[in-house]
């Protein structure tokens, strides 16, 4: 039997078993980016009871966006292959849930066996034994996710640390087209051959990934926090030369600073932070194909922002690479009706938008005089309070005071454009903290 005949009847045995299983169907669009099933987890108790009922609110403990196809997986997908994802959490829960997007997939994506677990350590596929649960979607172990679509699994009870790192595993036996990914991680995860999903040592999981496949959102039910921060931007936000396995994003810093300024008694919110960058965003353009790769702020903000979990307040920090990727010179006026559009959004579901300014690109091989001055013009009219409804003031806090056209030295990753990890730390600690209080004005 050819690879292709045995794919081929391999998709046709799942079909049937897949078709028999009830409430497996639980897509949503993916523009649209809701909840499609909130139930708790119906399947085995000895699988997924562990932790008693618990109160508390459902909020986002970590968040990654679509960005695009894996290339490489235009055929088979992750046919007959395990994806265990290592993400790092910004609040701990004893419940939680995930999300799956198909986004980019041709076909639809069929996953028989899904888990979560918290990590023995970090930089392990390992899991904590008594933490590893197997997910459900509306009751079935196995879910369809069409394509351009995205799933939410039911809830499960298990007890999440704050900070730590939690294991994400999915198995898709049958080939399902071009992978949904999020390319910089930083953030190392595994591979394994076979339907290892709920192995608890690791050691089948031998090919490492940076990227992260499939897994979007992360949310826990929490005590601990009483509602969600999105960070909505770039490669800066999306921390592309942070230390790998660090957590060193300005985003893992702020939620640090903001949890431990709680803890020592500051009145200010309990919220969780969740990354919502992509590297190469703008605000206006989006990249090729369809669905576009790299969708706009534009195109994405209803999805990876106003739809995330319980979100109180949305950070934005958007369109350096609307200056230095345009082939023309931007226009000023066009990237700032585009942030005005998206508080407009957030303002109508009640969420409060905090912007930044850009950072400083002399000496980046895109830096030009006249792009420099579409970027004064941008943070002129930021600094000015008629976009957002507060500011943060990355460009003063990152800039060389001896040339504010460029970074400063020790804060340069070393392409004149993205911070080093004390440059990331930096942004964070520019935040005033007391500016997360409140909700969006009546009118801006």
């Amino acid at each position: 039997m050819t690879r292709r005949h045995g794919y081929a009847l391999l998709s046709a045995i799942i079909a049937v078993i897949v078709g028999l299983s009830a409430a497996i169907y639980v897509g949503v669009a993916a523009g649209d980016g809701s909840a499609s099933t909130n139930a708790l987890d119906k399947g085995g108790a000895q699988h997924n009871s562990a932790a008693p009922a618990s109160t508390g609110i459902w909020v986002g403990s970590w968040s990654a966006s679509p960005a695009g196809a894996e290339p490489g997986t235009e055929t088979f997908g992750t046919a007959g292959r395990s994806v265990r994802n290592v993400v790092h959490t910004s609040v701990g829960g004893t419940s939680a849930r995930i999300t799956l997007s198909n986004l980019y997939g041709q076909t639809a994506l069929t996953v028989t066996h899904a888990s979560i677990a918290v990590a023995v350590a970090s930089d392990t596929a390992a899991a904590s034994a008594d933490t590893m649960r197997r997910l459900t979607f509306g009751g079935s172990t196995a879910v369809v996710i069409p394509a351009g679509q995205q799933v939410l699994s039911d809830a499960v009870r298990i007890v999440i640390p704050q900070g730590s790192d939690v294991l994400v595993t999915t198995y898709s036996p049958s080939p399902s087209g071009p992978v949904t990914y999020h390319p910089h991680a930083r953030q190392i995860s595994y591979v394994a051959e076979g339907d290892l999903t709920e192995d608890v040592t690791g050691t089948g999981y031998t090919e490492q990934t940076p990227f992260w496949r499939y897994l979007t959102a992360l949310d826990v039910l929490s005590n601990e926090s009483d509602g969600t921060v999105v960070a909505f931007g770039d490669s800066l936000t999306d921390g592309i030369t942070s230390t790998q396995n660090a957590n060193h994003r300005w985003t893992d810093v702020l939620s640090e600073r903001l949890r431990t300024a709680v803890q020592s008694g500051q009145d200010l919110p309990r919220y969780s932070v969740v990354n919502e960058g992509i590297s190469g965003n703008q605000v206006l353009a989006s990249g090729l194909g369809r669905p576009a790769d790299n969708q706009s702020g534009l195109a994405r903000f209803s999805r990876d922002a106003l739809a995330r979990t319980n979100v109180k307040v949305i950070v934005i920090d958007l369109g350096v690479n609307d200056i230095l990727r345009n082939p023309r010179l931007a226009d000023p006026n066009k990237i700032l009706d585009g942030l005005r559009t998206l508080v407009r959004e957030a303002h109508a579901h009640g969420i409060k938008v905090i912007g930044a300014t850009l950072m400083p690109f002399q000496g980046h091989r895109g830096y030009t005089d006249a792009r420099e001055a579409v970027r004064e013009q941008v943070n002129a009219e930021i600094r000015s309070g008629r976009i957002y409804d507060a500011v943060v003031d990355f460009d003063k806090a990152l800039r060389d005071p001896y040339n504010p056209r460029r970074l400063r030295s020790d804060y340069d990753s070393g392409d004149h454009l993205h911070p080093t990890d004390k440059g990331f730390a930096r942004m964070a600690q520019t935040f005033d903290l007391n500016e997360l209080k409140g909700s969006a004005p009546a009118e801006l």
